[in-house]
């Protein structure tokens, strides 16, 4: 059971003066959730953790951030456990600490994440060495390497298809076609939803951008609001450039009486449920839907025996709409669902791996205030990655009935499409996306395709090739110039130059 949340804002004027390094908003958010579970006996619990699970830092580089914080807090932990990246992580280290609870082997776990990306930025800027200057760990310090492998497979990278930007798109274009909308239809779906999602951030003490925005200025493209990669303006992308940190602290209900917790903060994990698709998004056979995510929202509820409209609370991952639109459209929301109580990815601010551990702490909040049931969804990868969790006020009558070891749905979706990089001549747009230049430019189109006898094809357009890029382009006149044209199932004639593609309408 959750028995203590905490979770903390730092420096958003982005000051160096205002720069606190993870470890330390970390602290702060335990020592909150510590508080808020029994302020009495703070210390001793945090001190008696048996477990310590550590969402994964991207600001900056520990070699063993679970132990650094059981020196810190005096605690000697059994289980620590460093995540890899991954934005399921904390659903799934909740429904890992609460399986270990319901199996006796913790009575308190620490599940912690947090992200200092606009400190870093603005330390940058002013020329500041955060560990030679303001004594921030170095043992590594610095920001933390990635792999070329954590950006996609070998065929994702030869098209260009290695940022979040630019693949969530390609899965946006191709819903939108399948639900039979029209881009400006989806394009509204997404602008009211994260109008609605900064309303909800407006009331969240620790948003990083607390400003209630219409859907109008949410989907108008201009200053302030470029187009990133179609159909995504900036106000629809994650906001990762924040200073955030959660704590959750789970224990037995005999740890809860033995630190004093009053019955009425204690929250319920009934458990939850994990899936995983292709690493390669190009492997799978369609980009129109999650089959992991759908693995994981079924599992999660028939275990919990609960049906969706029995749900009080819903909070769903929305690092780019593609997310809430799926899990909505899955579960039977209605479009004018606000599947948050924490204020989406944009407004509340997009913490990186962290961000699903704030979800648990607003959840917490709601279920404490009267709500009996929740539901918290989390998201890894390209849409690869997937973890429910059931929360309750009272405890589930079968007790824990969660199973946090994922599903891999890769096998049971079907074949993959026979992939041909070299492919050439006439095809089907399967989907599509354009990216723009900082200046409102279209710089490159990344093309998924379908030859005359099914092969997949993908490819990036040549950087500054405009006529390409807006062969593929919703916008042909540019983004709220003029009407917006479908661009999934088009033909177009491809041919190929060095590693790009040129294309033209058919």
């Amino acid at each position: 059971m959750v028995v203590g949340v905490g979770q903390v804002l730092g420096n958003r004027d982005r000051t160096v003066a205002g720069a606190r390094e993870p470890v330390r908003l970390i602290l702060d958010a335990l020592a909150a959730a510590a508080a808020d579970a029994a302020e009495g006996q703070a210390c001793r619990l945090l001190r008696d953790a048996d477990a310590i699970g550590v969402v994964n830092v991207a600001s900056w580089g520990y070699d063993d951030l679970p132990g650094i914080l059981a020196e810190r807090l005096d605690a000697r932990p059994t289980h620590r456990f460093a995540a890899p990246v991954g934005g399921h992580r904390p659903a799934e280290l909740l429904d890992r600490a609460a399986a270990r609870v319901a199996a006796g082997e913790s009575r308190v776990s620490l599940i912690v994440g947090g992200e200092a990306q606009a400190s870093i930025v603005a330390l940058a800027k002013a020329g500041v060495d955060p560990a030679a200057d303001l004594e921030w760990s170095a043992e590594p310090g610095g920001p933390p390497e990635f792999s070329p492998d954590d950006l996609g497979s070998p065929a994702m990278q030869a098209a260009g298809l290695v940022l979040p930007t630019r693949v969530y798109p390609l899965f946006e274009n191709a819903l939108r076609h399948r639900l039979g909308d029209s881009p400006a239809q989806a394009a509204a779906w997404a602008a009211d939803l994260y109008a609605a999602f900064s309303r909800v951030a407006a009331d969240n003490p620790v948003a990083w951008n607390p400003e209630v925005r219409s859907a109008e200025e949410i989907a108008t493209v201009g200053a302030g609001n470029r187009m990133v990669c179609e159909p995504y303006p900036l106000a629809v992308n994650a906001m990762p450039m924040v200073d955030q940190a959660a704590a959750v602290i789970v224990t037995s209900l005999a740890a809860a009486r033995e630190y004093g917790v009053p019955d009425e903060k204690i929250v319920y994990v009934w458990g939850g449920a994990g899936a995983a698709d292709s690493p390669d998004v190009l492997a799978r056979p369609g980009l129109d839907r999650s089959p992991a995510l759908e693995s994981a929202l079924d599992r999660c509820l028939a275990a919990g025996g609960i049906p969706t409209d029995a749900l009080d609370v819903v909070d769903v991952y929305s690092c780019f709409p593609v997310v809430p639109k799926l899990v909505a459209e899955h579960l039977g929301l209605s479009r004018s669902a606000v599947p948050s109580v924490t204020g989406g990815h944009s407004a509340f601010g997009g913490p990186l791996s962290s961000y699903s551990l704030h979800a648990v702490v607003a959840v917490a909040g709601r279920l404490r205030a009267g709500a009996r049931t929740a539901l918290v969804h989390a998201n890894g990868g390209y849409l690869t990655y997937q973890h429910a969790v059931l929360l309750g006020r009272g405890p589930h009558p079968r007790g824990y009935i969660g199973d946090p070891d994922a599903v891999d749905t890769a096998a049971a979706t079907g074949s993959a499409p026979q992939f041909d990089v070299t492919a050439e001549g006439e095809m089907t747009v399967e989907t599509a996306t354009v990216e723009y230049s900082r200046d409102g430019e279209p710089a490159t189109a990344f093309l998924v395709a379908r030859t005359t006898d099914g092969r997949r094809f993908a490819a990036a357009t040549a950087p500054g090739d405009t006529a390409a890029a807006q062969a593929l382009s919703l916008y042909p006149d540019g983004p709220g110039a003029g009407s917006a044209e479908e661009v999934v199932g088009r033909k177009i004639r491809v041919s190929r130059t060095d590693a790009h593609a040129t294309v033209i309408r058919i």
